[in-house]
């Protein structure tokens, strides 16, 4: 029922226009997201907390630079970097406002010199690690969330086991310009997600 309640909401919200491309969007996301191990409500909800989280950003006009926010299972990573630590910590307080959050994990970091090559780069390692754990058969990649701020690779999601895990990670350190791997990952548990 909450995901033809949510496919109805993104087809009305678009209007009429495009309602045939929105249509086949919404099609594939749902698709796409009840092969998570969270599932199509948890991928709903997830999405409901990101949409929130940064309509308050947005909001409340802080001077936010090149945050992102990954939700998965209620649980929030915030990764980029911010002008002032004291925006770093209006980013964790609105995030903690949204109801459905569980856990905030505040990657933050206070703007440093990164220049435009760090942030090609970044986004080089993340499609590379992506492209790799989606092209490794041992490998769910579809469970896994990855951003990366100067040099440091952070994932979330859910590992189906251990070695999985390591797998990931191994991938990560692998590639070039990665200065260090943080996992917010959590291991599946056996009969649970």
């Amino acid at each position: 029922m909450r995901s033809i309640c949510a496919a109805a909401l993104l087809l009305m919200s678009a209007g009429l226009s495009g309602c045939v491309g929105l249509a086949v969007g919404a099609g594939a996301t749902a698709g796409t997201a009840a092969l998570q191990d969270r599932g199509l409500g948890g991928a709903i909800d997830d999405t409901v907390i990101h949409g929130k989280i940064t309509s308050a950003y947005l909001s409340n006009d802080v001077k936010f630079k090149l945050i992102a926010v990954k939700v998965h299972e209620g649980r929030v990573l915030l990764t980029g970097t911010v002008p002032k630590p004291e925006d770093r910590v209006e980013a964790v307080r609105h995030a903690w406002k949204v109801e459905g959050v569980k856990t905030v994990i505040n990657e933050i970091t206070v703007e440093d010199d990164s220049g435009v090559l760090d942030l090609v780069r970044d986004k080089w390692v993340s499609t590379q690690l992506r492209l790799k754990i989606t092209f490794d058969g041992k490998i769910k990649a579809i469970n896994y969330a990855i951003d990366t701020v100067n040099g440091t690779v952070y994932l979330m999601g859910i590992a189906q086991n251990e070695r999985e895990l390591a797998l990931v990670r191994n991938h990560a350190r692998s590639l070039d310009y990665v200065r260090r791997v943080v996992s917010h990952v959590r291991i599946k548990r056996d009969g649970a997600t």
